[in-house]
């Protein structure tokens, strides 16, 4: 099992890297790039002329960029790539900003080069994201939203105040219902690969428990925080409650259900008179506490991420 475990993370880094790889940077055409075609002209060269006088005023580069799809790149990932290849900002101030909206994704980044970070903190960026850009993109205005949003950060860079929060009234009033995947910022890819491994992992204690007599009980309390919580990283909060619920519910019916199987007398017998039975492979053995369980297998995992900015969705 910790060869099977230690070779999958493997192949996840190794996937993640051919991806980092796989980065079609555009070509640089000017200070808006509309590869994804939503803009009129008319917002094209609007932009272009507030991005310029701007530049003119303080020397800090603003670029706006979008892309019809990112092509299972996370938009931090291709941001950061896209503003490196650019350049922006000048050598030694690195005082450049790169706007990047993917309406595909229906994903969007404020990249923030280092010498900016300490005026459009991740914070500022993140608000702007969020109170000036996004109701209009959930309008599929994007002229609107991205000429707002360029506003608002040349507002912030020259000394303005940042968009201020939505009343709590209308926020709640823009909730949507139902089955609401609001969780962290991560593109499809990495949800599902993520998913893969915390529900493959509490999955299989989850079906081992549902087929071990006597020690499943203890498994099914025992797994509660962990169905309560994972899942949130991957589908947010009321996807989470969903899945949470039927756990709860889901797992008691099915060790009643097989309860009545031959298996599962014979598992329980085992365990009664030897001591210990085999259950899907895993060796069960009876203890002081009711039971134990042995699989030899372990699991671990890490990772890292930098660069000033935010991220958000519409």
């Amino acid at each position: 099992m910790k060869r099977i475990l230690s070779l999958a993370f493997m192949m996840v880094l190794l996937f993640s890297a051919c991806r980092a790889f796989a980065v079609d940077v555009p070509y640089l055409t000017g200070r808006v790039t509309d590869n994804a075609q939503i803009l009129s002209d008319d917002a094209r060269k609007s932009i272009t002329a507030l991005l310029k006088a701007h530049e003119d005023r303080t020397t800090n580069q603003i670029a706006v960029l979008t892309v019809t799809t990112l092509e299972g790149v996370s938009i931090e990932e291709y941001a950061n790539e896209v503003f490196n290849t650019w350049k922006l900002g000048q050598k030694g101030k690195d005082n450049g900003i790169l706007v990047v909206v993917a309406p595909g994704e229906r994903r969007m980044r404020i990249e923030v080069g280092y010498g900016l970070e300490g005026t459009m903190t991740d914070g500022k960026a993140g608000s702007i994201i969020r109170n000036v850009m996004t109701p209009h993109f959930k309008s599929s205005d994007y002229n609107q939203g991205i000429a707002e949003g360029v506003k608002s950060i040349i507002n912030v860079l020259e000394g303005g105040e940042e968009p201020a929060e939505p009343q709590a009234g209308s926020s709640m009033s823009d909730k949507k219902s139902g089955f609401n995947l609001e969780a962290p910022d991560m593109s499809m890819t990495e949800r599902i690969l993520l998913g893969a491994f915390i529900f493959g992992i509490i999955g299989l204690f989850t079906v081992v428990g549902v087929m071990t007599p006597g020690m499943g009980w203890f498994l099914y309390l025992f797994l509660i925080p962990f169905w309560a919580m994972f899942p949130v990283i991957v589908v947010g909060t009321t996807g989470a409650l969903y899945m949470f619920i039927t756990y709860l519910v889901a797992y008691p019916i099915a060790k009643i259900i097989l309860r009545n199987s031959d298996w599962y007398a014979r598992a329980a017998k085992d365990l009664k008179t030897k001591g210990r039975a085999n259950i899907g492979g895993f060796v069960m053995t009876s203890g002081g506490s009711g039971g134990s369980w042995s699989s030899g297998g372990g699991f671990s995992g890490g990772g890292s991420s930098g660069g000033g900015g935010a991220s958000g969705s519409w």
